[in-house]
């Protein structure tokens, strides 16, 4: 059973008054016997219940804290109010089960701080301390009756499970596939695969039925800790098996007799299935009214969704221009560039003469330039021509042989096991952050 932090943390209250005017000094770690969700819950009860105001201090005060950068877990500490010494002792508390060097810039832990009454001068008291050290696990520091420090190890079980996803197209793929249970992550893989085969706007219909297989991580009371990758893609007749070439190579994706379903060029640019509001040819300007050639094709997105490069190529542009607004354009194989119109941003490091990786996301949906609304205007030049991007069509990927195509059915023949299983789940653990050495 998950409980907020701040329960542990608060729940030593209840013997501050018999702590005034003690020294405090850490004790030795402790990893007590398993409690039960039932025993967990009867904790929560009586901690809320008799965390009352402490003897000559406020009532407990639940405070989050985060190490800033170039900051030590000690100095973090300090800045609830806490004394140089009491900060020491709770510093060497979890030092003692727990390698306290990993406790770097970002991470976060929840605190429970008594003040002194009436504005007297002196440190607060701190009271507990509870910190996530994994997806799973969680260290919390509260006092005993005598004044000591006693650490408390909580662990979740955790079960690693291949699920197997099937469902129909309702809206969109991304939309739907997220609403039952698939990780952004997965949702967008999935896509970007399906783009090399597909035009996500125009080819998938309602009810057109998918498979997604793909790892992940809960907890036993059902939350997700970790997402693995992608493992099998399924949507109108076309599937993808994940595999990694023997010898480290680049996890890929193939079809069912081994070919690199991975074309030269996607359809679409866009991470996700997004409306194809304005198409290649002759149409009337939005905003100056007259007919005119429309020498791209526009998708309807909101700002800031992600662009991705349809291809390997080099940036060759990232500069403002005209009614284009922030525009980019890549300069991929075969005479081929691709060109995005009314960018809001670029992503990292984009700019000229730097290499992007098909999929790669290179900027983001906006409205610069002479634009209506967020959208993205998108251009494909072949020999220096703006041409119609719907009609590209390009070579497909390569075929495994030999021992990669041998290691790939093993792989496929697993998967399929799997699939046919409806799914697998096995215990284990979730990763954390390292115990304090013995040495």
């Amino acid at each position: 059973m998950r409980l907020a932090p701040h329960v542990f943390t608060i729940a030593a209250a209840v013997a501050v008054t018999l702590l005034a005017g003690r020294v405090y000094q850490p004790v030795r770690a402790e990893t007590p016997a398993p409690m039960t969700a039932e025993q967990l819950a009867a904790l929560e009860a009586r901690a809320i219940a008799a965390a009352g105001a402490p003897a000559g201090l406020t009532t407990p005060e639940a405070m989050q804290v985060q190490i800033r950068k170039g900051e030590t877990f000690e100095q973090a500490i300090r800045r609830t109010g806490v004394g140089v010494e009491e900060a020491k002792a709770v510093v060497a508390t979890i030092a003692a089960a727990f390698d306290v060097s990993q406790l770097g810039a970002g991470l976060k832990f929840e605190t429970a701080v008594a003040r002194p009454r009436g504005g007297r001068g002196g440190d607060s008291r701190l009271i507990g301390l509870t910190m996530r050290t994994g997806p799973a696990s969680q260290l919390t520091v509260s006092r005993t009756f005598d004044g000591a420090l006693r650490l408390r190890a909580l662990e979740e079980k955790v079960t690693h499970e291949t699920v197997v996803l099937k469902g129909e197209v309702q809206g969109s793929l991304y939309a739907t596939a997220q609403r039952m249970g698939a990780s952004g992550a997965v949702t967008r893989k999935a896509v970007q695969l399906f783009s090399h085969k597909f035009d996500m706007d125009r080819d998938i219909r309602a009810s057109d039925e998918f498979t997604l297989v793909f790892a992940r991580t809960v907890t036993e009371t059902g939350r997700v800790v970790e997402t693995g990758e992608l493992l099998y893609a399924e949507l109108k007749g076309q599937v993808f098996y994940r595999f990694k070439p023997v010898g480290g190579g680049e996890t890929q994706y193939f079809d069912a007799t081994g070919k690199n379903t991975r074309s030269a060029f996607m359809r679409t640019p866009l991470a996700g299935g997004y409306r194809m509001s304005s198409s290649f040819g002759y149409r009337r300007h939005p905003i100056s009214g007259y007919r005119r050639m429309h020498q791209g094709i526009d998708f309807a997105a909101g700002t800031g969704t992600p662009i991705v490069a349809p291809a390997d190529g080099v940036v060759v542009e990232a500069r403002r221009w005209g009614g284009y607004g922030n525009w980019l354009r890549i300069r991929h194989s075969n005479g081929l560039e691709s060109g995005y119109g009314h960018l809001s941003r670029y992503a990292s490091g984009i700019r000229p003469g730097q290499r992007v990786r098909q999929g790669q996301v290179v900027a983001y949906v906006g409205s610069t330039g002479a634009s209506t609304g967020p959208h993205l205007h998108y251009e494909i030049w072949r020999n220096g021509q703006r041409i119609n991007p719907a009609g590209v069509k390009t070579q497909e990927g390569t075929i495994l042989s030999g021992a990669e195509l041998t290691a790939f059915r093993a792989e496929k023949a697993r998967i399929d096991r799997v699939i046919l299983a409806g799914g697998e789940r096995r215990a284990g653990q979730a990763s954390a952050l390292r115990p304090a050495s013995n040495g």
